[in-house]
């Protein structure tokens, strides 16, 4: 049996132990934790490093490959992908005929309401006779009234104005079939007045006798025609698209 030795003396060939490095623990539920060693805690896995490995530095942390360390560095986790949007559905021909049809039938029945019952296609019909005597008062040229036309005609527009170069009285007609027709009476000069009334397209096309005066037949705007009286101090047009029958019996009325 050897003797004890002092305390205080120590091998002078002692070292220090190895420490075998520490390799990171498998995947698996952790071990618990003991006095000695502390326990490792795994980051929540999420879908943006789920796609990626992982890699375990010194201190125990986590981190993954690609964006995914760039987005962690920055504080910020990336968005998860949207969902495609599987409600959207396609609508048959058949559908949209039913909903075409449900928008028509109020403005069909809104529209028959006025016409039937509010009177929506009727003409106003207007009195001319303010007008007439403002034309009368003026004295500008003769005026003339029709009469003895049938029933049916109305009257729906009638207006006395002056201008710079001359007067103008204009009745505007409905014919009984219904139809649009009206009289110009104007101390105009008939250069300035023709064109003005008749556009460019007016042109003479003949000469007509109605009650007694000789008529100038001419052409005007789209379908309608005109006979115009030249006189010495007032001219006369009655233009439309009416017939020529109801133009001549307009022209003959007025005598």
């Amino acid at each position: 049996m050897e003797p004890a030795q002092p305390a205080d003396r120590v091998p002078a060939d002692q070292t220090a132990p190895e420490l075998s490095p520490v390799e990171p623990a498998p995947p698996g539920p952790a071990a618990p934790a003991t006095a000695e060693e502390p326990a490792l805690v795994e980051p929540a896995t999420d879908p943006a490093t789920a796609s990626g490995p992982t890699e375990t530095n010194g201190a125990g942390e986590t981190s993954g490959a690609g964006e995914t360390s760039a987005a962690r560095e920055a504080g910020e986790s990336p968005a998860p992908p949207a969902a495609a949007d599987t409600t959207r559905s396609e609508r048959s021909p058949k559908d949209m005929a039913i909903s075409l049809l449900v928008l028509l039938i109020p403005i069909a029945l809104l529209l028959a309401f006025y016409r039937g019952f509010l009177g929506g296609d009727q003409a106003t019909v207007v009195d001319p006779a303010p007008a007439v005597d403002s034309a009368q008062a003026a004295a500008a040229f003769p005026v003339s009234q029709p009469q003895g036309l049938e029933a049916g005609w109305r009257t729906v527009r009638a207006d006395f104005r002056t201008v710079e170069d001359g007067s103008t009285l204009r009745l505007g007609y409905l014919t009984p079939e219904g139809r649009g027709a009206q009289i110009v009476q104007s101390s105009v000069p008939p250069e300035r007045l023709l064109p003005t009334e008749l556009t460019d397209q007016g042109q003479p096309q003949g000469r007509t006798d109605l009650a007694g005066r000789t008529w100038q037949r001419y052409t005007a705007r789209g379908n309608e025609q005109a006979f115009v009286l030249l006189e010495p101090d007032r001219t006369v047009i009655v233009v439309g698209d009416a017939r020529d029958t109801e133009l001549r019996e307009l022209a003959g009325a007025l005598g």
